[in-house]
């Protein structure tokens, strides 16, 4: 008797609503939005850009009216292809967006009460301001994570950077023991997290909402009792603003990139380094290894919780130095919550950055942006409430999570435990 056996592939049908497919159904609604509701908002009015930090000799008119429909036609053109080919995901996502933005600008300041231009280069340097505590946040986010620590505790970690540098800068009278006392203030909070977390195996998200509190608590306890009393105690002045020669005069990107304080310089170096050392290092794949299986990590030799504790700390130094941008580059004071939640912005970053520093860095971008342009608007008088302005950057925080980022996978092993021998 001969058994025949027949193996058959059964090929499952992929799902039809693929992460590509409901973006691109959600930017083709916003571009049917852009399209009829910005172009019947719209007045004939243009629209006037200049590429310069001030409105003095505008470079580009576009009619408003016109100018809305235009891109929202864009919009749904892109959304529309991404919709039906799957494909180049980030391009035509980009492409939309962008042609989103253009299209409410284009309905706003045609009918904005004191201004019809806006300067592109301030609008990009207060983006690229506004996005450096999120992207030091953000980064100090993907120290941990990469090696399974949770960290919801960047609020605390740049709040407490916040007052350290305000105090010892004002005490020392030099901006650069502050900014070094800004680190310290980072590596305090990360040092609570590691303790509790990795020592006591303590719940990490919980020890986290623990943390800010606390430092929200402790520092402006002592905002109250010592600089309230004595503003000797809270002037430590500004961080000094470089000029790069020539680059700083390219239309546009001149003012962002090449014109700020050390924060600003730092801030693209402390991405490109730990980019690289996460995937062409010793440390970065270690660090990889025990995020995803401390383990099997820990039968190769690696000492997992002191690598833990490292990561930790050294994200308290970068958290730290994104504190000092409050109280020495945006702010020459510290007042209670001064952060103003940019931590947990900073955390949706990491997340919508899929817990890689490049896109984090260029989600902190994305939700700076959103601020700059509240601020710009607000400005000029537009149709849009004020109120409503200020809101935009954590609009676009849930917009984003929620509906850009689709399906993210955390390292395996983040947020889990883990004792030696167990």
């Amino acid at each position: 008797m001969t058994a025949t056996t027949l193996d058959t592939a059964v090929v499952a049908p992929a799902a039809y609503w693929t992460r590509a497919r409901k973006t691109g159904l959600i930017l083709t609604v916003l571009g049917v939005i852009a399209t009829v509701v910005f172009g019947a908002l719209a007045s004939s009015r243009s629209a006037h850009f200049s590429f310069g930090t001030d409105v003095s000799g505008a470079a580009m008119s576009i009619p408003g009216r016109l100018g809305a429909i235009v891109f929202g036609l864009v919009a749904l053109g892109a959304g529309l292809a991404l919709y039906f080919t799957q494909a180049r995901y980030g391009l035509w996502t980009s492409i939309s967006l962008a042609a989103f933005v253009i299209s409410s600008l284009c309905w706003q300041i045609s009918r904005a009460a004191t201004g019809d231009t806006i300067a592109l280069g301030l609008l990009a340097q207060l983006t690229v301001l506004a996005a450096l505590p999120l992207i030091y946040g953000s980064i100090s986010g993907v120290l941990c994570e990469k090696t399974g620590v949770v960290n919801v505790a960047i609020e605390g970690q740049l709040l407490t950077g916040a007052f350290f540098a305000a105090f010892v800068g004002s005490v020392t009278h030099n901006p650069w023991l502050g900014l070094i006392a800004a680190a310290l203030g980072g590596v305090l909070i990360s040092a609570l997290l590691a303790f509790f977390a990795i020592r006591y195996v303590v719940e990490q998200v919980v020890i986290g909402i623990v943390l800010n509190s606390f430092a929200l608590g402790i520092t402006g306890y002592l905002y109250e009792q010592i600089m309230q009393k004595n503003a000797a105690y809270n002037s430590p002045g500004s961080l000094p603003v470089w000029e790069i020669p020539l680059l700083s005069k390219i239309p546009i990107l001149g003012p962002a990139v090449f014109t700020g304080t050390i924060l600003t310089y730092g801030a693209f170096l402390v991405v490109a380094v730990v980019a690289i050392a996460l995937t062409r290092t010793r440390w970065g794949l270690r660090t990889r290894a025990v995020g995803e299986h401390p383990t099997a990590a820990d039968t190769l030799g690696v000492r997992v919780l002191g690598l833990r504790w490292a990561n930790v700390l050294m994200a308290g130094v970068v958290a730290g130095f994104g504190g000092a941008y409050f109280s020495m580059v945006s702010a020459t004071s510290f007042t209670k919550n001064l952060t103003g939640g940019a931590g947990f912005i900073a955390l949706a970053a990491m997340i919508f950055g899929r817990w890689q520093p490049i896109g984090a860095f260029l989600a902190a971008l994305f939700f700076g942006f959103a601020g700059a342009l509240a601020s710009i608007l607000g400005s000029i008088a537009t149709p849009i409430p004020s109120a409503f302005l200020n809101m935009l950057p954590y609009i676009a925080t849930i917009f984003a999570v929620a509906g850009l980022v689709g399906r993210v996978r955390a390292p395996a092993a983040d947020g889990k435990p883990w004792v030696k021998g167990h």
